[in-house]
């Protein structure tokens, strides 16, 4: 892993923190699974894993945040 992709990772972790106690109240929890270049897998967990709503989720809460906050390149998908 090189230095920037690190420090990505790293602002990618802190910036789910803050969106982790969202999920947290509704029963849910999110994981980080891995990050290749800018492509973040998760893994939802929790009342999040199987909720119909787990792609908006997805795309429009923690995407959305994690290209305003981090990158603007950023996506994100979810893996088993």
């Amino acid at each position: 892993m090189t230095e920037n992709t690190n420090n990505l990772e790293e602002q990618i972790k802190k910036s789910l923190e803050g969106i982790r106690p969202f999920l947290q109240q509704d029963g849910g929890d999110l994981e980080f699974v891995e990050l290749e270049g800018t492509l973040l897998k998760l893994r939802l967990k929790g009342a999040c894993g199987h909720c119909p709503m787990a792609t908006m989720t997805l795309k429009n809460g923690i995407e959305q945040t994690l290209k305003k906050e981090v990158n603007p390149e950023i996506e994100v998908i979810s893996v088993p």
